[in-house]
C-alpha cells in the first residue's frame, strides 16, 4: 500500500517536471530596452532588475528563457509578448 503511494506521489513529480517549457524572447531591431523591460515587468512579472537583465542577455546573446513553467501557463504570456511587437516562442 505505501509502495503505491510513492509510485502516484512519483508519477506526479514526473508529470509537472516534464510539463516544464520556457518561454524564449528573441532580439530585434525594432523595440526599444524600455518597451522590453516594461514588457517583461508587465507580462512576465519580472522586477524592474531581471527585466533588465534578460533585456540584456536577449541583446548580447539573441535570445533568452524570460520565463518557464507549464505551457498551459505561457501561451498567454507569450501572446501578450507578440501582441506588444516582440518575438517570442515555448519551447
Amino acid at each position: 500500500m505505501k509502495e503505491d503511494f510513492i509510485e502516484e506521489e512519483l508519477a506526479e513529480v514526473i508529470d509537472e517536471v516534464t510539463d516544464r517549457q520556457k518561454l524564449l524572447l528573441y532580439n530585434d531591431d525594432v523595440n526599444t530596452f524600455d518597451h522590453v523591460i516594461d514588457c517583461l515587468v508587465r507580462i512576465c512579472r519580472h522586477d524592474e532588475l531581471q527585466a533588465e537583465q534578460c533585456a540584456l542577455i536577449v541583446h548580447t546573446k539573441g535570445k533568452a528563457t524570460v520565463k518557464t513553467g507549464a505551457r498551459a501557463d505561457l501561451i498567454a504570456m507569450c501572446q501578450a509578448l507578440l501582441d506588444e511587437g516582440l518575438s517570442a516562442t515555448i519551447e
